[in-house]
């Protein structure tokens, strides 16, 4: 469904005639102005009434409907479409979840589809229009901001992610943790959530690093002014900082994870040497009383009055004996 539409005349919001068409031709015949749509999760149906009117192209209109799309940059004869994908961290339930936001990009015109509710635009929209000199760039101010505004979410997600890992790390390392049924689980999940979190952010550079006009990417993009090139190198950079923690931090849960299996693994042989201690100790009464306990007439001392004392005594000795052996090795 439409959310918002306006006109913006040298930054500021007007309203505009009802009809698209109208708004559209009202915006191209001044030369400061351009028209705003944003659509959430439109059908078929209502996305129809836009695409008419702007002569969208039909593959960007199906990705734009269909959504589950990585972010890229596509240009087209008529405009330009580029998908984000924001992102939203709930700490509780350690959950990252993406949408998807949609912009496309005329020369009079920008057409915002949003899917998910991640990223509210009526917030930035209020937010650019109490600063007109933003929206005074006309679609290219909009694109800025929008890529700005997921960007800089992202740098937040990826302190929260930062903040849980170490205190999993924690856990994990503290003397009587990590020996918890559910930590691997905890931590296998978490490493989902930073891949989740890493398909948002790492498929966005190249669209950035060709809006700023570096690397291979030299070549003016259309519908978006040259003058804005430093402003999209600045959230390209801020992007490759997202990125380096990504990569840290997925690098680091592998390794907690690893650390993890070999705590686990030391433990386990740790016990196996305390069960295999207790029976080495156990095996020693076991066959002396085993010997013993043979029905034969003739033995050595069987009738013997300190027989018995004297069993007990042989078998407290070799078991102390034992003891202070495994003791000295650590396997007690």
């Amino acid at each position: 469904m439409i959310v918002d539409c306006a006109i913006y005349r040298d930054g500021h919001r007007t309203e505009g005639p009802e009809d698209l068409s109208d708004a559209l031709d009202e915006a191209r015949a001044s030369g400061d102005s351009f028209l705003w749509i944003g659509l959430y999760e439109p059908t078929a149906k209502e996305f129809d009434l836009v695409t008419k009117e702007f002569g969208l192209h039909p593959l960007a209109i199906e990705d734009a409907l269909k959504a589950h799309q990585r972010p890229k940059l596509e240009v087209y004869e008529d405009s330009l479409f580029m998908v984000f994908k924001p992102v939203s961290y709930e700490p509780r339930s350690d959950t990252v979840s993406t949408g998807e936001l949609m912009v496309f990009l005329g020369d009079s015109f920008v057409v915002t589809v949003r899917h998910g509710e991640e990223m509210p635009l009526r917030s930035l929209r209020h937010h650019l229009e109490d600063q007109p000199e933003m929206l005074r760039h006309g679609p290219t101010g909009v694109l800025y901001s929008i890529a700005d505004s997921v960007v800089d979410h992202y740098l937040d997600v990826a302190t929260e992610l930062g903040t849980d890992l170490e205190e999993l790390e924690a856990e994990v390392f503290a003397p009587s943790g990590g020996g918890s049924r559910h930590t691997a689980s905890r931590i296998y999940t978490f490493k989902r959530q930073v891949l989740e979190f890493r398909r948002a952010t790492v498929p966005l550079a190249p669209p950035l690093t060709r809006l700023a006009g570096q690397g291979t990417f030299g070549a003016a993009v259309p519908f978006v002014q040259e003058k804005s090139r430093p402003f999209f190198r600045d959230v390209n950079d801020h992007l490759t900082r997202v990125n380096e923690s990504v990569e840290g931090l997925d690098r680091l849960v592998s390794d907690i994870l690893s650390a993890h299996l070999a705590q686990m693994s030391v433990r386990q042989n740790d016990d196996m040497r305390k069960i295999s201690a207790w029976a080495a100790m156990a095996a020693i009464p076991t066959m002396i009383a085993g010997i013993y306990g043979m029905n034969f007439d003739h033995m050595p001392e069987l009738h013997w009055v300190w027989s018995y004392p004297a069993v007990i005594v042989v078998m407290a000795a070799f078991e102390v004996v034992l003891y202070r052996l495994f003791k000295r090795r650590g396997w007690m």
